[in-house]
């Protein structure tokens, strides 16, 4: 399944953890965006390490699934496009 992720984490430490955590599940594609194409497995691993790292009172993060048909209609205008390769990385 296709599913971005974005994050708003204000404290530098936590941010930076989450941001190499998801470096493990997708591509970086903004800031603060990851595309990440995994199975359901990963997506459940995924979920409980975020949920470990996170500050629920200012933290946000949010993860946007993508069906099929929705991942052939997103545009890059610039940068590089798609990745759809799974990841690999953990499980």
């Amino acid at each position: 399944m296709f599913v971005v992720v974005s994050y708003d984490v204000p404290q530098t430490r936590r941010r930076t953890k989450i941001m190499k955590l998801l470096k493990n599940y997708g591509r970086h594609v903004q800031y603060s965006v990851f595309e990440c194409d995994l199975t359901s497995a990963q997506l459940d691993n995924l979920r409980k390490q975020l949920l470990k790292l996170l500050h629920p009172p200012t933290d946000n993060v949010r993860l946007y699934h993508l069906s099929e048909d929705d991942v052939h209609r997103i545009e890059s205008l610039a940068g590089r496009g798609v990745a759809r390769d799974p990841i690999l990385y953990m499980c």
